[in-house]
């Protein structure tokens, strides 16, 4: 499922990275890559902020609509 889907407070593990080559590429730098657990902090206002490796990241919906877990 997309992680837009997931909701705040769920955890999960980034199984595929969709999109153009070059969001695929943006979204392995901010360190969405397959395997890595992700955890969902909040939803708010369309914007998705997610803790990954350790860091807190924000990211669009729409950027997030191309992250499965």
């Amino acid at each position: 499922m997309p992680l837009t889907l997931a909701g705040a407070g769920n955890s999960g593990t980034v199984k595929k990275v969709g999109g153009k080559a070059e969001t695929r590429q943006f979204l392995e730098t901010l360190g969405f890559v397959q395997g890595c657990p992700v955890t969902v902090v909040a939803d708010i206002g369309g914007n998705v902020i997610v803790k990954v490796k350790e860091s807190r990241v924000a990211v669009s919906r729409e950027m997030a609509r191309h992250i499965m877990v």
